[in-house]
């Protein structure tokens, strides 16, 4: 089997059957579905999910499981798949119609482990493209060492297809109950892949919505990104790594710090942990400001940057908030 789609479901019986239509067009004929129910509560959610198995029973897969968060559920879904190749769609996300044809026809070109693809984000008012690409598209796999600023674009397990090989040993999971479970987990996999295929097809349509995990407002959660960014530094480490890419992972730090500190600032520029965003990067890079690939983060992210190094936290939030309103 080609493709295992694995999706994760907990309390989305508003979002799901728009997620499974855009996966129910997909045009392939050797691939899977496996819904995860992680423990949903909503009463509608399992059955959703049943009724789908039951219409569709050569295709979808439905396993059931008491809570254990987003990357417990993807977990789940990686021992349960038959396919070569995993793709991980959030149950309130949608795929373009194309999405498995165009990965099929590369997989069948290159025979890449993982290919990276582009996304939109979907809101309330219309689409938006994702985030500017850092690395370049080559149109041939690389690796990390040939392009390691592979590390940072976004590092959503949803933007990329995998090869399950890459699971095979059991020592890339998903943590569970987490916040940011992809940045522990995706540079893992990307120093480990031997052929990386980057496209340039926006493939994925990423909803923004207000319940979403990281938009919820529990804002010392923000700091669990310090555990990930250690997560990521101690994984490079221990394969030898951490030199060859620091300069790569500095800049990894810095521009993870900054967003989390941001959504931060934006809601209370007095919360007291403030300074431990910066601390991190100050205690394992301490040589950050030489780093040659700092002047990417471009002119607001720097001047972010020196202000957090001041404790200007008002003054951060006032530029910022004046800058949405300007938008």
């Amino acid at each position: 089997m080609l493709f295992s789609v694995i999706v994760p479901v907990y309390n989305v019986a508003e979002y799901l059957p728009a997620c499974m239509d855009s996966l129910l067009r997909q045009a392939c004929a050797d691939w899977e579905i496996i819904l995860v129910d992680d423990g949903s509560t909503d009463g509608q959610s399992p059955a959703l999910c049943d009724a789908y198995a039951a219409a569709h029973p050569e295709l979808v897969r439905v396993i059931h499981q008491t809570n254990g968060g987003l990357g417990a559920a993807r977990n789940t879904g990686i021992a349960a798949a038959r396919g070569d190749y995993l793709l991980f769609v959030d149950s309130d996300d949608t795929l373009e119609p194309q999405t498995l044809e165009r990965l099929s026809a590369c997989l069948a070109e290159t025979g890449a482990d993982m290919i990276v693809f582009h996304y939109c984000y979907v809101t309330e008012t219309g689409e938006q493209p994702g985030e500017p690409r850092l690395s370049a598209v080559t149109g041939t796999p690389v690796t990390l060492a040939e392009a390691p600023e592979l590390l940072l674009d976004s590092p959503s397990a949803c933007f990329r297809l995998w090869n399950r090989a890459l699971f095979a040993d059991g020592t890339i999971r998903f943590p569970g109950r987490v916040w940011y479970e992809d940045l522990c987990t995706t540079p893992k996999a990307l120093l480990r892949a031997r052929r990386i295929l980057q496209i340039p097809d926006s493939l994925y349509r990423y909803l923004l919505r207000p319940g979403s995990i990281m938009r919820n407002d529990n804002l010392k959660r923000n700091l669990e990104i310090l555990n990930a960014l250690e997560t990521v530094r101690t994984d490079f480490e221990a394969e030898g790594a951490l030199e060859q890419f620091r300069p790569w992972l500095t800049y990894l730090a810095v521009d993870s710090v900054l967003a989390a500190a941001r959504r931060v600032l934006l809601a209370d520029p007095k919360a007291p942990f403030l300074p431990d965003f910066l601390d991190y990067v100050k205690q394992h890079y301490p040589d950050y400001r030489s780093c040659k690939l700092l002047p990417n983060l471009g002119r607001k992210k720097l001047i972010l940057l020196k202000l957090l190094e001041g404790k200007h936290y008002r003054l951060a939030k006032a530029m910022f908030t004046l800058a949405n309103k300007l938008k």
